[in-house]
């Protein structure tokens, strides 16, 4: 089975661009970012509750707890929220503040039926987007697989990078990162005398 693709910068950037056009941009835009920024899957974003991202005193957390049903696994998992993502949450809340009004209501919702997204309907809105941003091979999965590559290019440790992901083992988070003959050619000339 082929894998997602693994966005490069220039590619994420048409990506946010076009959601920028789109009618829901702002929640879109958050999408995209939980994806890319946090490694979440569609499923773990369309389970998103206000409570998982907001503590009780208005302020977003910097780590997301999800339980069992929000999760692919069937165990409790924890998600570290960077400081920039943290700043584009609390944006879409001042955008959107009737959403503080149930704490136990999802964080994304449909503006048509005012309830949460299924998986199904956050796969089809990346498929929308990557299809009019022009980007082939990419799937739902691929904001996931970015995440992981960029953390890997970027030096940090397998084992961390494992953790992030919750990979239950070490094996599953090295497929997961991008492999091509530029990094191939770009490793070897660290080498030298």
């Amino acid at each position: 089975m082929k894998q997602a693709k693994v966005l490069n910068q220039d590619e994420l950037k048409r990506l946010l661009k076009i959601v920028q056009f789109t009618r829901h941009k702002e929640r879109n835009r958050l999408i995209v970012l939980l994806s890319f920024m946090a490694g979440l899957r569609a499923c773990e974003i369309a389970q998103l509750r206000i409570k998982d991202v907001i503590s009780e005193a208005g302020d977003v957390k910097d780590t997301i707890y999800l339980k069992s049903f929000q999760t692919k696994g069937n165990s409790d998992q924890q998600v570290v929220v960077s400081e920039a993502l943290c700043k584009e949450v609390r944006q879409y809340i001042i955008k959107n503040k009737h959403l503080l009004n149930n704490r136990e209501g999802h964080l994304l919702r449909s503006q048509k039926t005012r309830k949460g997204f299924s998986s199904q309907t956050i796969q089809n809105l990346f498929r929308f987007l990557y299809q009019e941003a022009h980007i082939e091979n990419a799937s739902s999965h691929s904001g996931r697989r970015s995440f992981i590559t960029n953390l890997s290019e970027k030096g940090v440790s397998v084992r961390v990078i494992q953790e992030l992901a919750r990979h239950s083992s070490m094996s599953v988070t090295q497929k997961y990162i991008d492999m091509s003959v530029d990094k191939l050619k770009n490793a070897v000339e660290l080498v030298g005398i």
